[in-house]
């Protein structure tokens, strides 16, 4: 399957989360196969993360949203960990501090897109300003809904210098996020991530719902598109954004920079000194014979 097409959110089409399986996995049935074609992946996905550092002229910027215990933090661990940290970042988002709250809302986002060569992991990002602060009402309508049109200028400005923008909603639905929780109450080692807030939003699913929606119909362009990923499988979800990461890095055809230096030159400069060295080496080893030979006379 093609990933990049099949969970795509056309510009302008209309969305109806509540009619997406969150369930889904297409025909792949096999569980370790799906792990190990991701891992698979996940390899040239390195690969071409290196190859972006070495050519240094554009960057990736990767925008992960969904709903609480829709799996932000595991795609990060199991799918983009496999990125070298030298040229990745990753930055959570959560309730703007003092500071950022005295800026425009784009600033802390802005501060942080990723340099040419690099890519930045945003886990959940600007879009928390058309959503946490719509369902609560933390804005007037007029200031929120005006700001899709800043979202869209601002990826715009992005993919204008040469960032590539991709933006994937995790999507699960509300059985699987109370099982989640479940899971966070049974296991010791998961209790760190248990929140309040867990159970006080879950009582706006709906309204949630609703402000996703309009996330996705009216911030989904060419330049920067988003992807609904059924994520109540993770097994399925890390293959589809692992597919979906790899097909974009693959559509930037980019290329090794060449040489600074010139090639034959310090090939010839790497032959001498290996000869000064290895022949550093054996005047070593002839000398240690000599005192040996010395020492049992």
């Amino acid at each position: 399957m093609n990933y990049f097409d099949d969970f795509r959110i056309k510009p302008g089409s209309k969305v109806h989360l509540d009619k997406i399986d969150a369930s889904y996995h297409g025909d792949i049935k096999d569980e370790d196969a799906a792990i190990a074609v991701t891992q698979a992946y996940k390899a040239k996905l390195r690969e071409l993360q290196y190859l972006m550092y070495a050519e240094h002229k554009r960057s990736l910027l990767i925008c992960l949203q969904g709903r609480d215990a829709a799996g932000k933090d595991g795609t990060i661990n199991h799918v983009l960990g496999s990125m070298n940290p030298q040229g990745c970042t990753v930055t959570g988002f959560k309730q703007p501090s003092k500071a950022e709250s005295e800026h425009d809302f784009l600033w802390r986002c802005h501060k942080v897109t990723p340099r040419r060569g690099h890519a930045a992991i945003f886990n959940r990002s600007h879009y928390e300003d058309v959503l946490v602060q719509r369902v609560h009402n933390i804005v007037p309508k007029k200031v929120w809904s005006g700001r899709y049109e800043h979202i869209n200028n601002f990826e715009k400005l992005l993919a204008d210098n040469d960032t590539m923008v991709l933006k994937f909603y995790l999507h699960i639905d509300a059985d699987e996020q109370l099982e989640r929780f479940k899971k966070r109450i049974d296991d010791p080692a998961r209790h760190w991530k248990i929140s309040e807030s867990d159970y006080s939003e879950a009582q706006y699913w709906d309204d949630y719902t609703a402000a996703f929606e309009d996330v996705l119909e009216k911030c989904s362009t060419k330049h920067a598109p988003w992807f609904v990923i059924p994520a109540n499988k993770k097994w399925f979800r890390n293959l589809a954004v692992s597919q979906i990461v790899l097909r974009a890095l693959e559509s930037m055809d980019m290329k090794f920079p060449k040489p600074s230096v010139d090639i034959d030159s310090t090939r010839k400069k790497y032959h001498a000194l290996h000869k000064e060295v290895n022949k550093e080496d054996k005047d070593l080893e002839k000398n240690g014979e000599k005192k040996k030979k010395g020492g049992k006379k």
